[in-house]
């Protein structure tokens, strides 16, 4: 059967057929803007707008300064680029901002929760949408749980430095319980299930805190460097490894699929160690989740994030440059696990380790804030349009806040990173992050292009140019990854498609609606069905087929 409902006032006619409307197979389905914004004002289900840009942009840094500044450069000096490790930090960083650039327009445009996964919805259709929600869970769960681990370790370290024996992990019955990880994830936890407002404000403290930490860390190891450090700027190419199967996977993708041998620095080393360093510019996309409790959006949220973005990337180089100054790269690489601390106890400043160990605990401690907001904030979005349960989008009458979500996420966050070895997974968080970023690029052209008429506050410049480009450059660092990062990634990808076909795609509500579609216009074939009579079952933008 078809029916044909007509437009009178438009030009333009939408035909649905029974397997149109009454199929869930219909994967690419898109759900309109005007849709998810009408979505996010849903009864019980709405987040307070209470954000600044001042809030935004120290969100932007709380994620994103953390304690990968005194490591994750020094690994990826030691292990790949040399001093050119600052190359890496630049090629990030502008990779970086070109994603950005387009999660702003989409965030002015499409101002609600859910980032990536709301933008992918609005542009390429459902299942792409899940896609990329399954990919933030993957980051920021993944993240979350990294990171608090960490802080549990790196809060012994600080009992140690003040002569206190404490152990980071206690025996219970033969498994280690992680208890820094369960004590950090609890307290932001109830910060976040209090208010929006009230847990950005004692992110807004810590935040000051580390940066003046990393400005004193800087400043310090400026008066070692040495500048024959810097030579050579690019160490030429090194085979690693004897070619086995654990080196095979050990090396980055593009160079397996180019039948390169394993293999470190040279120029391919600077794209390895800008993959590698890309973890330390994660916390973008994450602010952009915050789009629904932003005051004045269409401003606020470019101005928040490229602000953050500025200051993160010039505390990067700089940290780059005074480590890799003050000593060789070859001395990082004897390291089993080179730090910023490493650079100072070859210099013989020992007290600096004090100091970093402290800005390393602080600059954690934001970030597990920041990535649990997040995290509530995508599987709110997801359950709001029925991908997963529609319980979970449930939000406090009192303080507008997902509590009953933050609380379970919270909750597994605590458990995975206070009893498992979640830290062999961290490469995933890059490869969450940067699938994300390709979608959200692409999205912007499918967006122009279906939706001219919408005119949001800020536009990436330049046309199509750098959309492509940016989706172009976060594939190619994708490929710089790790092969069996890439293995993993494969895996998490075929669970997620088994659960949306398992249950997103038959309780997603824009299926419901197609279904009460078919329903309003049911009657004899071809029969001419007003669009008053079919407007309340569906929206045209939503559901168009020629």
């Amino acid at each position: 059967m078809r029916v044909r409902v007509v437009d009178t006032t438009v030009d333009r006619s939408v035909s649905i057929t029974n397997q149109d409307c009454g199929s869930p197979m219909n994967l690419l389905r898109t759900k309109s803007i005007e849709q998810s914004i009408a979505d996010a004002d849903e009864p019980g289900r709405k987040l307070k707008r209470s954000l600044s840009t001042w809030d935004l942009m120290i969100m932007g840094v709380a994620v994103a300064v953390g304690a990968g500044i005194f490591s994750v450069g020094a690994k990826a000096a030691a292990n790949f680029a040399g001093p050119a490790v600052t190359v890496s930090f630049a090629i990030a960083a502008v990779t970086c901002a070109l994603a950005i650039m387009c999660y702003a327009e989409f965030a002015t445009a499409i101002p609600v929760a859910g980032s990536a996964y709301v933008f992918t919805y609005a542009t390429m259709g459902e299942v792409l949408a899940w896609i990329i929600g399954w990919n933030l869970i993957l980051e920021l769960f993944t993240a979350a749980a990294v990171i608090a681990k960490y802080w549990g370790i790196y809060l012994s370290k600080v009992f140690a430095l003040m002569g206190a024996d404490v152990p980071p992990a206690l025996s219970l019955g033969g498994v280690d319980l992680y208890w820094g990880a369960f004590l950090i994830v609890a307290i932001f936890t109830v910060l976040l299930v209090l208010g929006t407002k009230l847990s950005a404000r004692v992110g807004n403290i810590f935040t000051l805190i580390k940066i003046a930490v990393v400005l004193f860390v800087i400043v310090v190891g400026f008066t070692y460097v040495k500048f024959e450090n810097y030579t050579p700027f690019v160490p030429a190419a090194e085979p690693t490894g004897t070619g086995g199967t654990g080196d095979v996977l050990k090396q980055s993708f593009f160079g397996f699929l180019t039948g390169a041998a394993p293999a470190q620095y040279g120029t391919l080393g600077i794209f390895a160690g800008a993959a590698l360093v890309f973890f330390a510019f994660i916390g973008f996309d994450v602010v952009a989740t915050s789009a629904e409790e932003v005051k004045n959006p269409q401003k606020t949220l470019p101005r928040g994030i490229f602000g953050g973005l500025a200051v993160v990337t010039v505390l990067y180089i700089l940290v780059s440059l005074a480590l890799t100054g003050m000593v060789s790269y070859t001395e990082l690489a004897s390291a089993k696990n080179p730090t910023l601390t490493t650079a100072f106890e070859a210099v013989g400043d020992t007290s600096a380790a004090k100091v970093i160990a402290f800005g390393s605990l602080v600059g954690l401690t934001t970030v597990i804030m920041v990535l649990l907001m997040g995290l509530s904030r995508v599987v709110l979005a997801m359950s709001r349009d029925g991908l997963l349960p529609r319980a979970l989008s449930k939000t406090s009458e009192k303080r507008s806040t997902p509590a009953r979500l933050q609380v379970i996420c919270g909750a597994a966050v605590a458990l995975v990173a206070g009893l498992t070895n979640v830290d062999l997974l961290e490469e995933m968080i890059n490869i969450g992050t940067l699938s994300a970023f390709v979608m959200v690029s692409l999205g912007i052209l499918v967006l122009r292009r279906k939706r001219p008429d919408l005119k949001p506050a800020f536009r990436v410049p330049f046309g199509k140019v750098l959309p492509a480009v940016s989706a172009v450059l976060c594939l190619y660092l994708m490929t710089n990854l790790a092969v069996e990062t890439l293995i993993f990634f494969a895996i998490w990808l075929v669970i997620g498609i088994v659960i949306y076909f398992a249950y997103g795609q038959r309780h997603s509500r824009l299926n419901e609606r197609f279904l009460e579609a078919k329903e309003a216009v049911n009657g004899p074939a071809d029969a001419a069905v007003s669009p008053e009579a079919a407007k309340s079952a569906y929206d045209e933008d939503e559901f168009t087929h020629a």
